[in-house]
């Protein structure tokens, strides 16, 4: 893995994903959307990106607006036919769930490269 400051956004996240539980211990949705959630705030107050846009690209992405955060609209677009317990899913879900909040954040991470046109490091 390269270091860190040679990382972009979208690495980063992507060895996020590869690895969960090197970063939230016994890896889960809920502990890896505080995870992010985390990440985001340090970025704000350290000049970075962090997830900005990230909620809105996520309703664009849905089609519709509800008053779920971002963790909800991903739970929406992972199961479109609605979930029964959000802080009990089974663990098959829990993979589903987590791999879907990667895969959206690599489009998400990957269309905002573009429109930046270059690779931003992680600060």
């Amino acid at each position: 893995m390269r270091p860190l400051t040679e990382m972009t956004e979208r690495e980063y996240f992507a060895s996020v994903g590869q690895r969960p539980g090197m970063f939230v211990g016994k890896p889960s949705f809920h502990m890896l959307t505080a995870f992010l959630a985390g990440y985001d705030q340090h970025a704000m107050r350290h000049g970075g990106h962090g997830l900005t846009g990230w909620h809105d690209w996520l309703v664009a992405r849905r089609g519709r607006d509800c008053s779920h955060a971002w963790p909800g609209q991903v739970l929406h677009i992972t199961f479109p036919d609605g979930w029964d317990d959000v802080w009990n899913l089974p663990p098959e879900d829990e993979q589903r769930a987590t791999r879907v909040l990667f895969e959206l954040l690599d489009e998400f991470a990957a269309e905002r490269e573009a429109a930046q046109g270059h690779n931003p490091r992680i600060d």
